[in-house]
C-alpha cells in the first residue's frame, strides 16, 4: 500500500514549465483526481495535502526545498508519520525514457538524479517506488543540466501530459499496492489509431440527360 505520493520539481514560476518539474505536474494531476488541495506545510518543507481514499489515508507532497534537497522534505513527513520507504511513491523526470514513456520501479540507483540522490540519503534507503516520466536526453552529458531546466517542446509536453494522464488512471491500483496490475496498465503502449477505411468506389450511373 502507498501512503505517501511525492512529486519532484523546483519551486518558483521560472521553473514551473521546465522538464525537471514533471514530477510536480504529475502530483498536481493526482491531487485533482483525489480532490486534494496542496497547502504550505512548514514542518515538511513543502506543499502537502491529505486525502481519504478507498485504500485509506494518503499524503501528497511537493518539496519546496529545490531539487537537490528533496529528501529533507520527504524524510520529514515520512519519519513523522512512520511511513516506510516501501509505502512511498516518488514521481520524477527521467532522462533515460523518451517523452511518451513512463515506467514504475522499486529500488535501484538514483542514476545521477539529484532529487533521488537526496531522498536516498535522507531516508537511508533506496527501497521506495518511483514513477519515471520520460523527458528524453539531450544526447550529450554536459548539456543535461541546461536541458532539464528548459521547457520541452509543445509536442514533447503533450506526450508527457499523456503519460501523466495514463498513470494517474492507475492511481487506485498504486494506492492499493497492486503494483503488477498498475504496471500492466501504465506500461501498456497506447493503441495505434486505426487506418481509415477506404471509401467505397462510386458506381457509374448511366447519363440519361436529367442534369441538363
Amino acid at each position: 500500500m502507498i501512503r505517501l505520493l511525492v512529486g519532484l520539481g523546483n519551486p518558483g514560476p521560472e521553473y514551473e514549465a521546465t522538464r525537471h518539474n514533471a514530477g510536480f505536474w504529475w502530483l498536481d494531476a493526482a491531487a485533482r483526481k483525489l480532490g486534494a488541495t496542496l497547502m504550505p506545510q512548514r514542518s515538511y518543507f513543502g506543499l502537502a495535502a491529505k486525502a481519504s481514499t478507498a485504500q485509506g489515508m494518503v499524503w501528497l507532497l511537493q518539496p519546496m526545498t529545490y531539487m537537490n534537497l528533496s529528501g529533507k522534505s520527504v524524510a520529514a513527513l515520512a519519519h513523522f508519520f512512520k511511513i516506510a520507504p516501501q509505502e512511498i511513491l516518488v514521481a520524477h523526470d527521467e532522462l533515460d525514457l523518451m517523452p511518451g514513456q513512463v515506467k514504475i520501479k522499486c529500488g535501484g540507483g538514483h542514476a545521477g538524479h539529484n532529487g533521488l540522490r537526496d531522498i536516498h540519503a535522507q531516508l537511508g534507503s533506496a527501497d521506495y517506488w518511483r514513477l519515471r516520466l520520460g523527458i528524453g536526453h539531450p544526447g550529450v552529458k554536459a548539456e543535461v543540466v541546461d536541458y532539464v531546466l528548459r521547457k520541452p517542446t509543445a509536442e514533447h509536453r503533450e506526450l508527457i501530459e499523456q503519460t501523466i494522464a495514463r498513470s494517474v488512471e492507475a492511481l487506485d491500483l498504486l494506492l492499493a499496492g497492486e503494483m503488477e496490475r498498475a504496471m500492466m496498465k501504465v506500461h501498456a503502449k497506447p493503441p495505434r489509431p486505426k487506418a481509415p477505411r477506404p471509401e467505397p468506389e462510386a458506381k457509374l450511373v448511366p447519363d440519361d440527360g436529367a442534369a441538363r
